[in-house]
């Protein structure tokens, strides 16, 4: 696992060669290694369980982050500098890398997506994503044009960083309800062009689309587990993907548990959801303690 190629004392995130160490075991993880699993912690607490547990990289969420503020995952309720502030806390948690949901860059221009990728980087953070979406409801996919400046743009900013950062291209239509697989092949190929290290199409519906857009593209292929189809890990790595997240799943999971609670406790006065938690001794032993 990567965690084992770390000092796991390391407690700066940002030093020049943690962070790039951290780059570098990224990098290999698509590239050297066989597929994996990258689950999506929303705070420190969750990044150091799922540290514990073995995972190899943790990328954040911004739905997940979105619920922790009490607020919805919605443009302009999460804001740049409440991502940033979270990738902060989960890069200084655990030694493993970490990737920033950075939504469609948190502005108009490719300028300002350039801005986001080098401000995720001082997180501690050494990988990002930036996505074609404009949280508009009257035009929720970006111009193709303009899509593709913006992921050149966010791959100029990768590049002049001096550690690897780890860029992932977005074509979010299946996720908006526009499900054109010519176009989204098409765009993740133009972002592959532009120089976009992992792709990702959220949402694609079945085993063949996804197997479509693996065999389409030169870069890997990361999907989300659960959105849009019912395939198991396995199965999506023999369709040629390389990695497999899963977005808010983990949060709202953990938020379904939390109101089950909570209506148990409002309406009979029990407690019997204690079953379920994780005793004290479980949880020092997950924050390696």
């Amino acid at each position: 696992m990567v965690a084992d190629r770390f000092d796991s004392n390391e407690n700066d995130a940002r030093s020049g060669s943690a962070q790039r160490r951290r780059g570098e075991a990224f990098a290999r993880l698509h590239a050297d290694d066989g597929p994996f699993v990258i689950p999506n912690p929303w705070d420190a607490g969750t990044a150091k369980i799922l540290h514990t547990m073995g995972f190899s990289a943790l990328a954040t969420t911004s739905g997940g982050l979105a619920s922790a503020l009490g607020q919805v995952d919605r443009r302009a309720e999460v804001t740049l500098e409440d991502t940033l502030a979270n990738a902060r806390l989960i890069a200084a948690a655990t030694p493993l890398p970490v990737t920033v949901d950075l939504e469609d860059g948190f502005g108009p221009s490719p300028e300002s997506v350039a801005d986001a990728i080098a401000l995720a980087a001082s997180t501690g953070a050494v990988g990002g994503s930036i996505e074609d979406a404009t949280g508009r409801d009257d035009e929720p996919i970006r111009p193709f044009g303009e899509s593709v400046e913006r992921i050149a743009a966010a791959v100029e900013a990768a590049r002049a960083l001096d550690f690897p950062f780890t860029l992932t291209a977005r074509a979010e239509n299946f996720l908006y309800g526009r499900p054109d697989l010519d176009d989204t092949i098409a765009r993740l190929e133009a972002f592959a062009e532009a120089g976009a290290d992992v792709l990702y199409a959220p949402a694609l519906p079945d085993a063949a689309s996804i197997r479509s857009v693996c065999a389409a593209v030169d870069r890997p292929v990361n999907v989300l587990l659960g959105a849009g189809h019912r395939l198991t890990v396995p199965e999506l790595f023999d369709l040629g993907v390389r990695r497999v997240s899963l977005g808010s799943s983990l949060s709202r999971v953990a938020l379904g548990a939390f109101k089950r609670a909570a209506e148990e406790l409002l309406a009979k006065g029990t407690c019997e959801f204690n079953r379920d938690a994780l005793s004290m001794a479980d949880m020092r032993a997950l924050m390696g303690e």
